[in-house]
């Protein structure tokens, strides 16, 4: 069972809004790796990341890009692992453009795709196609999303308190 991710960024500039995906997976203890490399200026090295990533444990990759984007896409015509596109903000349509080139994809080459500087989701979907074969990493999930629950349930009292509503 592959169990690590990978996560690739089209330019180092990207890290700033990829570190979240890092921290997520750190928390999780799910192993990662990382790396730089443009669909456009180094497709030798996208090509050889994406398909020797079985080779390193990997089960799902993350391209995360901004501008014109096409990583997630390059990526995904490389491997059959399943791609997580992470579009990137801060370009001339503030992201916009990396979404739709990630979402855009034509049929038979599927990209996953998260909001704009979506790094935590990109990460906990990474978590979650992983967990479907490792019970424990399902678990970290389950108890994940009643940590969110109990933090909705105790702001929702801590309001009812500040404004004096008890019901």
């Amino acid at each position: 069972m592959r169990n690590g991710v990978g996560v690739l960024m089209g330019s180092y500039s990207d890290f700033p809004q990829v570190e979240s995906v890092i921290i997520t997976l750190r928390e999780f203890g799910v192993p990662f790796e990382a790396k730089v490399a443009s669909a456009h200026r180094t497709p030798e090295i996208v090509k050889e990341w994406a398909t020797t990533a079985p080779e390193r444990d990997l089960g799902v990759l993350i391209a995360a890009a901004g501008g014109a984007a096409h990583l997630a896409g390059v990526v995904a015509g490389f491997t059959i692992l399943p791609v997580i596109g992470l579009p990137i903000g801060g370009t001339a349509l503030s992201g916009f453009d990396s979404l739709l080139s990630m979402v855009q994809m034509p049929a038979g080459i599927p990209v996953a795709t998260v909001a704009v500087g979506g790094a935590i989701n990109a990460a906990l979907l990474a978590v979650q196609i992983l967990a479907v074969g490792d019970d424990a990493l399902a678990a970290k999930l389950r108890a994940h999303r009643e940590k969110m629950h109990q933090s909705v349930v105790d702001k929702d009292a801590l309001l009812r308190q500040k404004i004096g509503l008890n019901r």
